[in-house]
């Protein structure tokens, strides 16, 4: 496998290294029973963060404000620009970690973190990783915490979009019917089946597959070995090499985690759809199906 993420003990050892850039992404989302209701993690970043690491705010920063759907990916140019106020350059390893999925929830999959990972890769950087276990597993490991907020000047980062790894409304049409695409819900058999109300509309896109992103980490947020994710991902055909991968979610967010683990296992003709059942259910003309 290659590696995207990278260990508490490696992160470590490279605090001090001008070349890293560590990132904190937190964002905290709770199931209110009557959808999700998301916050930035800006003030528990001011309280406690990993040494040197700079506050990436997804929902302000890194979302297009101008979009009709929360979470949107920024436009490349403003990704650059907001990059650059980090201190990045083209030459910088980026490490984002992130304090969990979920209030409260027992898995560890670092989705947050991944879905800006995504957003560097969409932006042609790829030297940047999402540190395994994030958070939780540093302070349980009673590794440094600090509240001093580093300075930094603007970096020079350029980056090549790749629309190759985005997916839009029109390539989620296709797939429903195109048997070469695998369409992949990243979400909980629950939502996937239609139990909950976390959604604007319930169930799942015609023709996807269910794939829980949360049965893609470990209990300290590592990734499983390849038998493992293997095992996991085979039946949906993820992981054969003539099909294209479209994987989504609510909004775009676990989608980036089941993104991360197919490039883990080599895959690259993966697009996440970023709009996710927000954007499609907003259409009452797209089809969703249950299974209650």
């Amino acid at each position: 496998m290659t590696h995207p993420l990278v260990t508490t003990d490696w992160l470590f050892e490279h605090l001090d290294d001008k070349k890293v850039r560590i990132l904190d992404a937190t964002v905290f989302m709770e199931e209110t029973g009557d959808g999700l209701k998301v916050t930035p993690g800006a003030d528990a970043y001011k309280e406690a963060h990993l040494p040197n690491a700079f506050f990436a705010d997804l929902l302000q920063d890194f979302s297009d404000p101008d979009a009709l759907h929360p979470l949107t990916a920024l436009p490349h140019d403003a990704f650059v620009e907001q990059a650059r106020a980090l201190g990045i350059d083209d030459g910088t390893t980026v490490v984002i970690y992130d304090r969990g999925p979920v209030v409260g929830a027992s898995y560890t999959a670092s989705d947050w973190a991944s879905r800006l990972w995504w957003q560097f890769r969409l932006s042609g950087h790829d030297d940047v990783y999402v540190l395994g276990g994030g958070l939780p597993k540093w302070e349980k490991e009673g590794k440094p915490l600090t509240n001093e907020i580093p300075l930094t000047t603007a970096g020079t980062f350029t980056g090549t979009y790749r629309p190759e790894l985005y997916a839009k409304e029109s390539d989620v049409k296709q797939a429903v019917t195109d048997s070469s695409i695998v369409l992949m819900n990243c979400l909980s058999g629950a939502d996937f089946r239609g139990e909950t109300n976390n959604y604007p509309r319930k169930g799942h896109i015609p023709g996807s597959v269910n794939v829980f992103f949360g049965d893609l980490a470990t209990d300290t947020g590592a990734l499983p070995g390849q038998e493992a994710l293997e095992q996991q991902l085979t039946e949906s055909g993820a992981l054969e090499p003539d099909k294209k991968v479209i994987t989504y979610c609510g909004g775009g967010v676990a989608a980036t985690w089941n993104a991360l683990v197919l490039h883990a296992l080599g895959r690259e003709n993966v697009a996440v759809y970023d709009g996710s059942i927000n954007e499609w259910s907003a259409d009452k003309e797209n089809p969703m199906t249950t299974e209650t």
